[in-house]
């Protein structure tokens, strides 16, 4: 684990980053939202702080963090689909070490939200007994999923309780920042309770490079703020520092034993195939499984070709624009003379890095490993 933390530092710190300067979102809306929550969490009964299970300790707010700390509060991880178990576990462990309510979930999957309403109604169990009126405050930075998880306890709710009220949505998108005002929405009676959704806040400033990179990966500062080439270099960085490429090799030859043709072998594992395929399958989904095996499989073929040192910054700066230069190619990007951006190759390399298409990861390294 120590040396996966000395990888993000490593790379967040690279030359490649260094125009980019420090990462910094914080519209205006932010800044009205975060008083207003600040307002309303001297109310709140209970309060969900969504994270992102791939950075556990990355998308927490942390200028949040004494007065959410002073509250009955529940992590939730989401996108738990996207991280990887294993280290996941460890992650709950290393929260309930800390006295700290924490559970994993998927916001799409109901299993996941029973869970976590039972988990609500423990926490709530002698507030109940006391009050008529309870309210749970729902918190995170942006793009963690807390709409998308309103949404779902909706939906639960309102086959378990009998509510007259008649529920709203919140809005739910594929950007940071969709939810920009304050709601509550009634999710039970006897005792009533309510849910408040809120927008996802950002500190006014993020002063650790690295904390910044990996939000901006996980999609909680748009991409424009940081660059969508300067991110997929990053992502680059970790996968390569980790060795994560050469690891795949492993993973594709399996692959390949188990879907080998007798009639193909002569163009297994070249882009041959991937077009052969393309022709004679409409499904988008076998689609999308022959572009990840190709990404992989370049990713890992120029890193095994790599003769250089990765502990030499320029050297493995030299291996990623190599990386970005292939990947061009799997992904049809045609070469324009004296075009040397990689901006349409990284915006399709992140895409399939946050749909989990290259597999499950999680980018923060548990405190006690460090």
């Amino acid at each position: 684990m120590r040396g996966l933390t000395r990888a993000g530092k490593r790379a967040s710190e690279m030359a490649f980053n260094a125009g980019g300067g420090a990462i910094n979102w914080f519209p205006g809306h932010m800044a009205a939202a975060s008083r207003a929550i600040r307002d309303r969490l001297k109310l709140a009964d209970l309060v969900i702080e969504v994270r992102d299970a791939r950075i556990p300790l990355s998308s927490a707010n942390e200028d949040l963090q004494p007065v959410l700390a002073a509250k009955r509060r529940i992590l939730a991880l989401n996108k738990k689909d996207l991280a990887n178990p294993n280290i996941m576990n460890m992650w709950l462990d290393h929260f309930q070490s800390c006295k700290q309510d924490c559970i994993s979930l998927n916001a799409h999957s109901s299993n996941s939200i029973n869970q976590l309403l039972g988990l609500v109604e423990l926490k709530l169990r002698e507030a109940i007994l006391k009050e008529p009126t309870l309210l749970v405050m729902v918190v995170g930075v942006p793009n963690v999923g807390k709409s998308a998880l309103i949404n779902s306890i909706h939906r639960i709710a309102s086959s378990r309780f009998p509510v007259n009220d008649k529920m709203k949505r919140a809005r739910v998108g594929p950007l940071p920042g969709v939810t920009q005002d304050i709601a509550g929405y009634k999710i039970a009676s006897q005792p009533s309770i309510y849910v408040l959704d809120t927008p996802g806040v950002l500190v006014p400033s993020i002063p650790d490079m690295e904390t910044g990179l990996k939000l901006a990966l996980t999609g909680a500062v748009k991409d424009s703020v940081v660059g969508e080439e300067r991110i997929a270099k990053y992502l680059l960085s970790l996968l390569n520092i980790r060795k994560t490429p050469l690891h795949w090799e492993r993973l594709l030859h399996r692959r390949e034993e188990f879907d080998e043709d007798p009639d193909d072998s002569c163009e297994k594992g070249s882009r041959g195939s991937l077009q052969r395929r393309q022709r004679f399958n409409n499904s988008d989904a076998l689609y999308v499984q022959d572009l990840v095996k190709e990404v992989q499989r370049t990713l890992c073929s120029t890193a095994m070709e790599f003769t250089g040192n990765l502990d030499e910054d320029n050297e493995l700066e030299s291996l990623i624009d190599s990386q970005l230069v292939a990947l061009r190619k799997v992904f049809r990007i045609p070469h324009k003379p004296l075009d040397e951006s990689h901006g349409p190759a990284s915006k399709k390399l992140l895409t399939l890095f946050r749909s989990g298409k290259l597999g499950p990861f999680i980018l923060d390294d548990l405190p006690s490993q460090q």
